[in-house]
């Protein structure tokens, strides 16, 4: 193997010399020269690194590899977009040396002071980022002035796009995200010798870290997948996705669970969740703490979920007709099986899309009456402000993807990386210091090990899903798109709703989401839920936190909703369950198929199912 086929080789090759030099340089030097004791431990930890990295590279050139969204070159051809915007006027030069010497001038007065005795508090810094929280970033002048330093720049250098003159707005967009994802990579807590923690804990550990941390990273390099949470942790149907149930029906493309009661009687119209189809349905159903499913049955409400199917090779044909085509299937099912005339719906995220156009279908059709409420989780039927995922939107873009699935479906880890880019920050280089050069182990928790989780897509549906809807925003066009042979009219919908927004959202934007009251025609509440896309909606009254704001849902805008707008402190889920009330409160007793798998009820397999297990 040579060095041009495996880089990282030569660099391994060089470590146990270049570990000597460095920890020689920084290992504490009492009387007993301990540093000088354990260079053969840094010198073991070179040749362990070296080893491991060789045998990966060895096991990954002696058979043929997927696809890799972790491959920089699959990475770069994603985001090759990001920064076609016109060149940035940087100008202002003078204005920026000024302020990098009153900077310099101030961060060294400020520690050289305190290291010379001068003062023993914390120096003052100018500019604060949790990144540099750690003592040791503030305590050495050639760290404060470094952090100091890119935090200025990267100031400057996102003011800039800003402020770019002669640029559209969307490419202006496209030119402050690339820029935003270029600074974060630079920051220096993301590589070793920049940053003092890391060597702190290099020296202590004699590079231990390192090779716990190349462990990590290789182990990430071959699953194609950036690891946020342990991934022993949790067992689906053991303590995730494990509220009782039965699964009742299936299709190619879902199955369809049905939740056992937990009172004795419960509302006589039954509920049908439509989660996303890009993420497995148990974000609702995490631990029982957490899961709305639960509590949702233990508010006496028959809660049925469709499981949508990731997606494999089988379904290379499947469009947009069959995800409403099985929302359509689920109602009537659930209606056939209860003996009830009507459902109440719930659409989250993409499947809040589909419901909307499924409402407008069976308008269509009249036969809007099998939908008593419709319930929109942070969905969008409007996308003219459809946030930063319209970066990865233009033709260019979507040509290349189309590249990406050979097969007829969309690895979903390519949807993670695309996702996790949009907050890079805190869901990329957070963990390559923690887990990569820090070399901690990974914490247990619920919601990354579902965020990981990924599904595959329909190449042909996602394909059209990002140019009918992201590029076109023909769902809002009366009759420009059809379902089921049907027209799509938005404004044909009548049905109540309840309309959820996250105030901090950047998937869903709480001004994009507010849009559907300007095209439905039926009664309206609308709720701005505190933080984002999920905490907004995945959180307990038990929790008691955040809050939400409700209002004029007439308002001309989300700004004059916003103005008039009363806040409630903790979830509200309870606010719903009373909206949900006032459409129907009538109940029945929890008996015969309101009890899945009951003496003479057949039913399929426990829940969750096969389908979100499968991989």
């Amino acid at each position: 193997m040579t060095d041009r086929q495996d880089p990282f080789g030569a660099f391994f090759d060089m470590q146990g010399e270049a570990m000597r030099e460095m920890f020689g340089q920084f290992a504490p030097q009492g009387p007993a020269k301990a540093g000088q004791a354990d260079v053969g431990g840094w010198a073991k930890a070179a040749e362990q690194m070296q080893r491991m990295w060789g045998e990966f590279m060895a096991e990954k050139l002696g058979g043929e590899t997927a696809a890799n969204p972790l491959d920089p070159a699959q990475w770069m051809l994603m985001t090759q977009g990001w920064a076609r915007s016109a060149p940035v006027d940087f100008a202002p030069a003078q204005k920026l040396v000024s302020e990098s010497i009153e900077l310099w001038q101030g961060v060294l007065g400020s520690v050289m002071g305190q290291v010379s005795g001068e003062k023993t508090a914390q120096p003052e810094l100018p500019r604060k980022d949790r990144r540099f929280s750690d003592p040791a970033w503030q305590s050495h002048p050639a760290y404060a002035l470094l952090h100091q330093t890119y935090l200025m720049m990267a100031e400057y250098f996102m003011r800039a796009a800003k402020d770019v003159e002669g640029v559209a707005d969307d490419k202006k967009a496209e030119l402050k995200f690339a820029t935003q994802a270029l600074v974060d990579a630079m920051s220096p807590d993301n590589f070793i010798a920049t940053n003092p923690v890391v060597l702190k804990r290099t020296i202590e550990s004699g590079g231990q870290n390192l090779v716990k941390g190349l462990g990590h990273l290789i182990s990430d390099l071959k699953r194609g997948q950036l690891t946020h949470t342990d991934a022993d942790a949790f067992t689906l149907g053991e303590n995730l996705a494990a509220t009782p149930g039965k699964v009742v029906h299936e299709t190619p493309l879902y199955q369809l669970i049905q939740y056992s009661p937990s009172t004795e009687e419960v509302y006589e119209t039954p509920l049908i969740i439509f989660p996303p189809w890009i993420n497995r349905f148990y974000i609702l159903d995490l631990t029982p703490k957490k899961s709305f499913i639960k509590w949702a049955v233990d508010q006496g409400i028959t809660v049925f979920v469709a499981s949508w199917k990731s997606a494999d090779a089988s379904m290379s044909e499947i469009v947009w007709d069959d995800y409403i085509r099985a929302q359509m299937d689920a109602i009537d099912q659930i209606r056939d099986r209860l003996g009830v005339p009507h459902v109440h719906t719930i659409g989250y995220c993409v499947s809040g899309t589909t419901l909307a156009a499924t409402l407008a279908v069976l308008a269509k059709r009249g036969e809007a009456d099998k939908v008593k409420s419709a319930t929109f989780f942070t969905a969008q039927v409007d996308f003219e402000k459809a946030g930063e995922l319209l970066h990865f939107i233009d033709d260019k873009q979507i040509d290349m993807i189309s590249k990406l699935t050979p097969d007829g479906y969309l690895d979903g880890r390519y949807l993670a990386a695309a996702f996790n880019s949009l907050r890079g920050k805190d869901l990329i280089w957070n963990y390559v210091v923690n887990n990569y050069l820090l070399g901690e182990d990974y914490p247990a928790f619920d919601l990354l090990h579902w965020n990981g989780d990924v599904t595959n897509l329909p190449a042909k549906w996602h394909n059209d899903y990002l140019r009918d809807l992201y590029r076109d925003n023909k769902l809002v066009q009366s009759g420009a798109l059809t379902a089921d042979g049907t027209p799509i009219d938005l404004t044909l919908v009548t049905t109540p709703s309840y309309v959820q927004a996250g105030r901090e959202d950047h998937i869903a934007p709480a001004e994009s989401v507010w849009r559907i009251t300007d095209h439905f025609k039926g009664d309206i509440t609308f709720v701005l839920a505190g933080s984002g896309h999920i905490a907004g909606v995945v959180n307990p009254p038990s929790a008691n936190k955040y809050q939400y704001w409700t209002g004029d849902s007439s308002a001309a805008s989300l700004s004059d909703f916003v103005d008039g707008a009363e806040e409630h402190p903790g979830s509200w889920w309870p606010h719903w369950l009373e909206w949900l009330g006032s459409q129907d409160n009538v109940k029945v007793p929890a008996k015969g198929k309101r009890k899945p798998g009951s003496k003479g009820d057949t039913v399929i397999e426990d829940a969750p199912g096969r389908y979100v297990k499968t991989r």
